[in-house]
């Protein structure tokens, strides 16, 4: 059986290494390739794009695809509406992998916004010095005049590309972070809002609790919708259990 994993998460990751131990399942994990160095997954790696939906679709059918997973970040968008309608194209059942979403705690300053342009008119007010913790991409939406007071510690995988904030600091790093290590980077940066995406998991989880401690507000960017009709899990054993359910 062979199945094709769209990834670049954790938790793609997680599922190619339970599916990497199942006998009779050959697995192929597909990363966009916007990162420079991605940690790869056990399994055969192919890198960039398809060419949109009938280029998915010819590439199910080419290399005899029995199983699709979208287990890209929720964010990611584009991708899994094109991952839905190439699976219809080609005829494979297709199952979404996603982690689910922070939710505010008793003690938490949040302020859910739609957009990053949302987020950004949300500064102004709020704080002076912000971590900005939505990854390299969509800086464009921070980098008005309106904003040129704020100061922005941003924090990425890669270095990101103009434009961006006129005052920034860029702090290349990546996941999981600590509890105390969140604590010590506010502390150490006179953090005084955060701006992130609601990409949900454990991994980054810490500067919502940091945030909360230190009375910080957080600018939360709610996650887009995501095609309908398409099952859903919420953890990497569960795919394996459809798939398991798929091989029959």
């Amino acid at each position: 059986m062979h199945v094709l994993i769209l990834g670049g998460t954790t938790e793609a990751r997680r599922l190619a290494e339970l599916l990497a131990g199942e006998a009779g399942v050959r697995v192929t994990s597909s990363l966009a390739g916007r990162v420079a160095a991605p940690r790869l997954p056990p399994g055969e790696v192919r890198v960039g794009g398809f060419g949109g939906v009938e280029g998915l679709a010819d590439w199910l059918r080419e290399h005899r695809v029995d199983a699709l997973i979208d287990a890209t970040h929720p964010f990611a968008g584009t991708i899994s509406f094109n991952a839905a309608a190439a699976a219809a194209l080609a005829h494979v059942p297709l199952l979404a992998l996603r982690r689910p979403g922070w939710v505010a705690g008793e003690g938490d300053d949040w302020r859910v916004v739609g957009s990053l342009e949302e987020a950004a008119r949300a500064l102004p007010g709020l704080g002076e010095r912000v971590f900005l913790t939505t990854g390299r991409m969509g800086l464009a939406a921070f980098s008005g005049s309106e904003l040129a007071d704020l100061w922005f510690l941003v924090r990425s995988v890669d270095a990101p590309e103009p434009p961006f904030p006129a005052r920034m600091e860029v702090l290349l790093d990546r996941g999981p972070f600590s509890l105390d290590g969140e604590r010590e980077l506010l502390r150490r940066q006179g953090i005084d809002v955060v701006v992130t995406k609601d990409s949900g998991g454990s991994a980054t989880s810490p500067k919502l609790v940091a945030a909360r401690e230190a009375g910080v507000p957080v600018v939360v960017v709610r996650r887009p919708p995501g095609p309908e009709g398409v099952a859903v899990v919420a953890s990497p054993r569960g795919a394996v259990d459809w798939v398991r359910l798929v091989r029959g």
